[in-house]
C-alpha cells in the first residue's frame, strides 16, 4: 500500500516581489539563483501555511544548495512508538493536570477520564471550529506582515482591521503595499473575514 507524502510548501520574497513558491528544494533553488543574479538584498522565506521563517543554508554552489535540500532529507512524522497508551488508536498518554474536582467529574463519566476528555475535546473542536480557523488566519497573517511589512505605511491600521475581521478596511490599508505581498497576505488573511466585522 503506497503513502501518499504531502511535502509543506514555501515562499521566498525579495524586496517585495515574489521569487518562488513551492516545495523546499524548489525554493531553494530559485533563491540561490536570485542571489547568483546579484540580489543584494536579503532572500526572506516563509512556510505558506503557517508564515513560521524559513532559513535556507545557500552556501557553495547550485548543485550544493539542491542536495542540501532534496526532498529525501526533509524529516517526515514518524511513526508512534509503542508504550503506553493504545497504538492501535493513535491515542498517545501525556500528562494533563486538574484540579480534584476536575478528576472526581471526569471519572464519574461513561468510559472513564480519558474517555470524556477525548469527547470534550472533539466536542470542543466542532463547536469552535470556525473560531479557530479565524484565529490561526489572524495569527498566521500578522506574523507574515510583522516580518515583512512591519515599517509598511498602513500597518497598526492593517493589523487592527486583520483582527476586527473587517476585510473592506484591510484590503484600502495594504492597497499600496507591493502586489506580491498582497497576494499572498489574501491568501492568509481569507478565513478571517468570513464572518465580517466583529463589533467592541
Amino acid at each position: 500500500m503506497s503513502v501518499s507524502v504531502r511535502y509543506p510548501t514555501y515562499v521566498a520574497f525579495l524586496e517585495g516581489r515574489l521569487v518562488s513558491r513551492g516545495t523546499l528544494p524548489v525554493v531553494a533553488r530559485a533563491a540561490k539563483l536570485a542571489l547568483e543574479a546579484g540580489a543584494s538584498r536579503p532572500i526572506q522565506v516563509f512556510d505558506a501555511e503557517s508564515s513560521e521563517p524559513w532559513d535556507l543554508d545557500l552556501s557553495g554552489t547550485l548543485d550544493d544548495v539542491e542536495q542540501r535540500h532534496r526532498l529525501d532529507d526533509i524529516a517526515l512524522p514518524r511513526p508512534a512508538r509503542s508504550g503506553p497508551g493504545r497504538p492501535k488508536l493513535g491515542v498517545v498518554a501525556r500528562e494533563v493536570t486538574l484540579l480534584p474536582r476536575h478528576w472526581s467529574w471526569l471519572n464519574e463519566q461513561p468510559g472513564g477520564a480519558s474517555a470524556a476528555l477525548r469527547r470534550l475535546v472533539d466536542e470542543a473542536r466542532s463547536t469552535y471550529a470556525e473560531r479557530d480557523a479565524v484565529r490561526r488566519a489572524q495569527e498566521r497573517c500578522y506574523r507574515f506582515m510583522s516580518y515583512t511589512l512591519g515599517d509598511a505605511p498602513g500597518f497598526e491600521d492593517a493589523a487592527r482591521a486583520l483582527f476586527a475581521g473587517d476585510g473592506p478596511a484591510f484590503a484600502v490599508q495594504i492597497s499600496a503595499w507591493p502586489a506580491d505581498l498582497r497576494e499572498h497576505l489574501g491568501r492568509l488573511a481569507a478565513p478571517a473575514f468570513r464572518r465580517g466585522p466583529t463589533t467592541q
